[in-house]
């Protein structure tokens, strides 16, 4: 986003990871890739747990939630978490880890899918210098909604297994 004029907005936007005034969303995505869930925008530095624990997701008992190592410690009520190991500092993962890593990441990567279909429309991620109320919420709702639609004309789809570790 562009840099705020008003100092306390850009405190609150400012990244200092990225080293720059953004927003960020989180997405949910089925194993067809469509987008079910867009939270509201948040600023840049929110982490992304925090984002999911004030969504207050709800999903049907015995389901199944793949999520990044980002999310570390998350977990909804009687859903089982997917998630992959995470490298011990200063040490590697055992091929043992590793194997099991696999499956989970050609699951989690249709996340990665959803999120480049939804940055195709470049209004998404580049920088835009709009200032109407709300316009880069509902940017993001049409992109994420015009990414869906395309998912219909798709001359493949998914395999709906999702890998148990």
């Amino acid at each position: 986003m562009e840099r705020p004029k008003d100092p306390e907005k850009q405190a609150i936007f400012y990244s200092g990871k990225q080293k720059r005034h953004c927003i960020k969303n989180n997405l949910l995505v089925d194993h067809h890739a469509k987008i079910i869930l867009l939270p509201p925008t948040c600023e840049g530095k929110k982490h992304d747990k925090k984002i999911a624990d004030e969504t207050g997701l709800v999903l049907p008992e015995g389901s199944s939630l793949a999520q990044d190592t980002g999310f570390q410690g998350y977990a909804v009520a009687k859903v089982t978490m997917i998630q992959p190991m995470k490298k011990p500092r200063g040490k590697e993962l055992t091929p043992e880890q590793k194997g099991i890593n696999r499956p989970i990441s050609s699951v989690r990567i249709r996340v990665e899918y959803a999120i480049g279909g939804v940055k195709r429309y470049r209004i998404v991620k580049d920088l835009v210098r709009a200032r109407k109320d709300d316009f880069r919420d509902r940017a993001m709702e049409t992109c994420c909604g015009l990414h869906n639609f395309r998912l219909n004309f798709r001359p493949w789809h998914y395999n709906a297994n999702f890998a148990k570790p």
